[in-house]
């Protein structure tokens, strides 16, 4: 039904269908956005695309909504970030396994994204990634 349901005993509160995370992203030119991400094999809603905004469909519960930065603004009396002289968020992906990490980097590259650290440094992986297969860190991209 959509709704909050009461606490359980531990305190939580359940709900009846899975919650949905929606992403909001500034971004300067919608059409080379989803250019990009088109080309690394995104998907797009059209019942939530128009000249403003892009739905782009990360699983059945998670989308990147991607807002012309005029749009955006209407969201936040805050300034929007400059993605390209500060960092204004860190996204991580998952993938099964490294050559798929691998693949999705080169699509990236191909498509636009530029190395966020040219010499990548030694991450410890926080203690909290699933194990065994813990992924190494240190594909860190731009974006366009």
């Amino acid at each position: 039904d959509g709704q909050l349901h009461e606490a359980d005993g531990r305190g939580a509160v359940s709900m009846a269908t899975p919650q949905m995370i929606f992403v909001n992203l500034p971004v300067r030119d919608l059409e080379a956005s989803k250019a990009f991400f088109g080309a690394l094999g995104y998907h797009f809603n059209p019942q939530f695309t128009d000249e403003n905004a892009a739905c782009m469909i990360v699983s059945d519960s998670i989308f990147v909504m991607l807002l012309v930065e005029p749009f955006f603004k209407t969201f936040t009396p805050l300034p929007v970030g400059d993605a390209r002289a500060q960092t204004t968020v860190i996204t991580c992906l998952s993938a099964d396994s490294r050559p798929a990490v691998d693949a999705l980097v080169d699509k990236a590259l191909k498509a636009g994204a530029k190395p966020a650290i040219t010499t990548p440094k030694k991450v410890a992986v926080p203690a909290w990634l699933p194990g065994p297969g813990r992924p190494p860190v240190g594909d860190r991209l731009h974006g366009r």
